[in-house]
């Protein structure tokens, strides 16, 4: 199980990092990035969850990052909206 469970949340790590590296028009691009982490982030929950939470701590550290990432995310598509 932890086989197939760790290369897909890598995958999805990596897919969030590369969509997070596109191009930003404007706050609705960023909008949809948010949505994409949390999306991320529920993912690793699941992910954690099959593996009993035992992924020598990396687990808990990367959810760490994406919802630092995500809590940016909210305040960046604030002030984009406000014209900040």
């Amino acid at each position: 199980m932890k086989k197939v469970l760790i290369p897909a949340l890598l995958a999805t790590l990596a897919v969030s990092m590369v969509v997070l590296a596109g191009p930003v028009r404007d706050w609705k691009d960023l909008h949809a990035i948010h949505e994409k982490v949390k999306n991320a982030i529920m993912d690793l929950e699941h992910a954690r969850a099959a593996n009993h939470f035992d992924m020598a701590g990396h687990g808990a550290k990367a959810e760490e990052y994406l919802r630092l990432a995500e809590k940016e995310l909210h305040e960046a598509v604030e002030a984009a909206r406000q014209g900040r």
